[in-house]
């Protein structure tokens, strides 16, 4: 018999949306976001075009290269280390290539079987 228990990290949903948008598409998302639908622009970021969307923050990155937007989420995880090893226990691939982070970050990318990204971070 073994006493082997899976310690498994807490996740809950973070506070930024990233939304990847086709550099063709890119002025009018910000106006839609900006001047259609109103939601309040944060200033502080630029020059990011970040707004307040609910409790989350919503950031518009343009994007050459690609055809259609992509909505990127965070999760936080109680300790990344062990997330790491349970994402790769449970088949979860990491995709670290899909955007640099910075030296020293707490954190890594992987994909939903979806092909959603998620920023795993503290």
């Amino acid at each position: 018999m073994s006493n082997d228990v899976e310690i498994r990290p807490a996740f809950q949903g973070g506070p930024n949306i990233a939304m990847k948008v086709p550099l063709i598409e890119y002025e009018a998302t910000l106006r839609f976001y900006r001047d259609v639908v109103r939601l309040p622009q944060l200033n502080s970021y630029k020059p990011d075009n970040v707004f307040q969307f609910g409790s989350s923050l919503l950031w518009l990155d343009c994007v050459a290269g690609i055809q259609q937007a992509e909505i990127w989420l965070e999760l936080l995880a109680s300790d990344t280390s062990l997330a790491a090893e349970h994402l790769k226990r449970s088949g979860v691939e990491r995709c670290d290539s899909v955007e640099t982070l910075p030296t020293g970050f707490d954190g890594f990318w992987i994909r939903s079987p979806a092909s959603v990204v998620h920023l795993i971070t503290r």
